[in-house]
């Protein structure tokens, strides 16, 4: 497998000036220098956030001179939900969105892309920090899905949510705290379908703002299906109804 990240502080600045998707930079805490400095301009200038870690975080990803910073790049592109939502709304379709609400396992992220791609999802949306990265695992398990869904990538999704519904998006979040059986809503209508994750669910403050939580069935003696698992009965309940307008 090829790796997925740069190193080093020219580097990742030539790889941001050649137009290179930047997925995460992790910066060592306390960087000093001029070069330093114009990394961290060029940061601010393309909105990308970095996240500041201690030297030991940088040594696990690789023993070589990183200088302090380590990028990963993806070969996917991201887009914003702010502009691609009027693009769908404009070809007359009627919007079906996926929110991955801090999804970390890459297979799992993968193989969702793939599910989503397949049920005609038009746009993943995923949080700027701390997701699932956007590597070549993760495309891989995709089946190269990836490269035919647009993926979104927001600072904050609760302010997201609040941006859908204002623009006329159901949000349904899929809790096993919900009364309602995924079955019983209406994904017929501009709708953003939302999983969160894989230990901890979706984030209070997502919950809080969407419209309704939804759940599936659960006979068996197991509590919780896996997320990928889950999410593929609500994509393809919700392709069942759109199939049916």
């Amino acid at each position: 497998m090829k790796e997925d990240f740069i190193f080093g502080l020219r580097p990742v600045i030539e790889a941001i000036e050649a137009g290179k998707t930047v997925d995460k930079v992790f910066l060592q805490n306390a960087l000093q220098g001029d070069i330093y400095y114009e990394l961290k301009n060029l940061l601010a200038k393309h909105k990308i956030r970095p996240n500041y870690v201690p030297i030991e975080k940088l040594n696990r990803f690789t023993r070589k001179n990183h200088q302090g910073v380590v990028a990963f790049i993806s070969d996917v592109p991201f887009h914003s939900i702010e502009n691609i939502l009027p693009e769908i709304f404009e070809s007359g379709k009627t919007p079906f969105l996926l929110i991955l609400d801090r999804l970390t396992d890459v297979r799992n992220f993968g193989a969702i892309c793939r599910t989503a791609e397949c049920a005609g999802v038009d746009a993943v949306i995923i949080p700027e920090k701390g997701g699932a990265p956007m590597n070549s695992d993760a495309i891989k398990t995709s089946a190269g899905a990836m490269y035919n869904i647009k993926i979104c990538k927001e600072k904050n999704l609760s302010h997201t949510v609040d941006f859908l519904q204002q623009s006329g998006v159901q949000v349904f979040s899929a809790t096993e705290k919900a009364q309602k059986l995924y079955y019983d809503v209406d994904f017929t209508q501009p709708c953003a379908i939302v999983m969160g994750n894989e230990e901890t669910g979706i984030s209070k403050e997502v919950l809080h703002h969407s419209d309704e939580k939804i759940k599936l069935p659960m006979e068996g003696k197991t509590q919780s299906l896996n997320v990928s698992v889950a999410c593929g009965a609500i994509l393809y309940e919700a392709t069942r109804q759109r199939m049916k307008m």
